[in-house]
């Protein structure tokens, strides 16, 4: 059986830079969970940052820029969390290897886990293409990263491996 990452906070962990959560309602989601195929993954929690935490935005670029060297991951006091959000990536990496996982679906928008889009690094909500520092990781090692919002996408992708 296939197993899938899945972001945590999706899964009603309060794991969020806001102490919350965002959990996702779904039937494919719940299936999986029954059928023990998720395998949970917060990477920005999982590399040691504390829950709440201030907000981190990817500057100058996404997160293959951040893999490159050519980007960073800062909070909004300025603090630079680069290497904790490289660190988290290769923990996500890390699961996938030990659980042969092909496919993945995180939390779009997150500096980590958006899968096509990002917080532009303003600090003021506008959004862009782009993808997170984890979403980036695992793509670059063969796994199929899908947003929350194409779970369905993820469970076809599962279904034809």
């Amino acid at each position: 059986m296939e197993k899938v990452l899945v972001s945590a906070c999706l899964l009603g962990r309060r794991v969020r830079y806001d102490g919350g959560a965002k959990s996702l309602a779904s039937e494919i989601l719940a299936r999986w969970q029954d059928e023990g195929r998720v395998i949970s993954v917060c990477p920005e929690v999982d590399a040691g940052l504390p829950t709440p935490r201030a907000p981190a935005e990817i500057i100058a670029g996404d997160g293959g820029g951040v893999l490159a060297g050519s980007a960073q991951v800062v909070d909004r006091d300025g603090a630079d969390l680069t290497e904790v959000f490289r660190q988290g990536a290769s923990l996500a990496l890390q699961l996938c290897r030990e659980h042969a996982i092909k496919v993945a679906v995180l939390t779009e928008y997150s500096p980590s886990c958006g899968s096509t889009q990002i917080y532009d690094g303003s600090f003021s909500g506008e959004k862009r293409a782009g993808a997170g520092v984890t979403a980036a990781l695992l793509r670059q090692h063969g796994v199929q990263v899908f947003g929350q919002q194409d779970i369905a996408e993820a469970w076809r992708a599962i279904a034809a491996l």
